[in-house]
């Protein structure tokens, strides 16, 4: 997968991790799409631009609500977002699993 398309999936996760339920995603993939954003090659720039300009509007359009507190996490969360390297969740995904091949 692409690092590009790894920020929109990060964004996608870390939405509905703080709205403790799945956001919609294939809506929010349009409305960035509407914001004039691509999401295939979404930047840190453009991430965070849609949260300031846009996010409040997308979960108004589908009655969802973000406390403040949340709102700020989250934020947080896509600004610090590298798609270089693998998330915490990622990397906890991987704890366990083989790394190679099974002798």
């Amino acid at each position: 997968m692409q690092r590009d398309r790894r920020r929109f999936d990060h964004f996608f996760e870390e939405l509905s991790v703080s709205l403790d339920r799945l956001a919609p995603r294939y809506a929010l993939w349009l409305r960035m799409g509407e914001a004039g954003l691509d999401p295939e090659r979404l930047t840190r720039e453009g991430a965070i631009r849609f949260c300031r300009l846009h996010l409040s509007a997308f979960l108004g359009e589908h009655e969802l609500t973000l406390p403040e507190g949340r709102r700020r996490r989250f934020e947080r969360a896509v600004t610090r977002f590298d798609p270089a390297h693998p998330t915490p969740y990622e990397h906890m995904a991987r704890i366990g699993r083989p790394v190679g091949p099974r002798a």
